[in-house]
């Protein structure tokens, strides 16, 4: 793996977190998921190492860095078969927004803890109704006095039984226009009116997926991120980070396929005691899936690159296309890996069979690739919309 665009103290950071993920490995993390538990032991220690928080700011417990910095964690781990998903919730999206529009006592009360993971957060916005369009969230929070009023439901939102609170979005009206407008709310765990329902998934992975009830929840004032008035801007803060990470997911567990794949195929023989990767047939489409891992990383390294600078329009046309592009590059690397090791691809044994449904996650969430071309289409070539 080329790392020349990278500084030495990113490589630095690649190695150390490529050493503890392999101590944990793909077969802590599987066993994990069948017991139906969470991989606490790999948080505690990560975030003890300062990699959960290695991007949120150095005055609250943070490593002051960045995207980039973050993106190679969850990409190591990954390749070394034990992704956090959580990171790309709770310090990539809730952490980002709350470090760039929180209050200060919103700061102090959370920061620090989502950078050592002994505190994590949600993060509630898809909607059974809406899907990929947010501006179809019926969420609403109403003012009550000094406190919020929210109703409504999401779904698939993922780790809330074990998040001290979700970051929800919701909807409120402008005084002026009448128009629904999105806000961020810090909803906690054990807010009354707040419940959860586990969603019952053929994916396989420890971190689970909830549907969200808000029945009259109350909150006060303070629970509002941010301004009232830049909740679109807030929200893209979010998800921007939130699109960088998925790609470094899929990048990550790309890498762990073809590692798993090329492996095997340097020891397999079958034809006259040569192993099977000598064959074109094996070596060339493990090759092409190697190179186009390594082509969805470069555009991932640009996006987190251009959001660290603060240009927020250059990171969300960037960070749209590498999660594009890593979903497509991972989703072919683990059916290349599999088909290279024929039945053995469908074992326990080699623990690629359940990446297969893993793989096409990167293809749906955090949002899909039409939504994905959608973007590119109308905002970067122009195109008028067709919704």
């Amino acid at each position: 793996m080329s790392t020349v665009l990278e500084t030495e103290e990113h490589r630095a950071l690649r190695a150390a977190v490529a050493a503890l993920g392999k101590r944990y490995g793909r077969n802590y993390s599987s066993e994990l998921a069948r017991k139906g538990e969470h991989p606490r032991e790999l948080w505690a220690e990560a975030g003890k190492l300062g990699y959960l928080g290695v991007n949120l700011p150095e005055e609250y417990g943070g490593g002051g860095s960045g995207m980039a910095e973050l993106s190679i964690v969850l990409e190591e781990l990954g390749a070394a078969g034990s992704p956090l998903l959580m990171l790309v919730v709770s310090p990539a999206i809730c952490g980002t927004v709350i470090a760039r529009f929180g209050t200060e006592e919103q700061k102090r009360a959370w920061l620090p803890g989502l950078s050592d993971g002994t505190l994590s957060m949600s993060f509630g916005i898809t909607e059974p109704d809406a899907g990929s369009n947010s501006h179809r969230i019926t969420t609403t929070a109403r003012r009550d006095g000094d406190d919020w009023i929210l109703n409504g439901r999401k779904v698939f939102i993922s780790g809330v039984d074990i998040s001290d609170a979700t970051l929800i979005v919701g909807r409120t009206e402008d005084a002026r226009s009448g128009n629904l407008k999105p806000c961020l709310f810090i909803v906690p765990r054990d807010t009354p009116g707040f419940s959860r329902t586990p969603i019952d998934m053929e994916l396989f992975a420890a971190e689970k997926q909830f549907e969200l009830v808000l029945d009259d929840v109350r909150l006060p004032a303070d629970a509002l991120v941010g301004e009232e008035d830049a909740g679109l801007l807030q929200l893209f803060a979010g998800l921007n980070p939130e699109r960088i990470m998925g790609a470094a997911f899929a990048i990550g567990m790309g890498r762990y396929a073809v590692e798993r794949a090329v492996a095997y195929a340097k020891e397999r023989t079958v034809w006259k005691g040569a192993p099977i990767g000598s064959h074109q047939a094996i070596a060339h489409p493990l090759a092409q899936v190697h190179i186009e891992l390594e082509l969805a990383r470069l555009m991932m390294q640009k996006a987190a690159r251009l959001y660290d600078s603060g240009d927020d329009i250059g990171a969300g046309e960037a960070a749209n296309m590498a999660k594009y592009a890593a979903a497509e590059a991972c989703v072919r690397a683990v059916d290349q890996a599999v088909h290279t090791l024929g039945g053995n691809g469908l074992t326990r044994e080699y623990g690629l069979a359940s990446l297969v449904t893993a793989a096409r996650v990167s293809r749906i969430a955090p949002v899909s690739r039409e939504m994905i071309l959608n973007y590119v289409s109308h905002q970067t070539l122009g195109l008028p919309k067709s919704y």
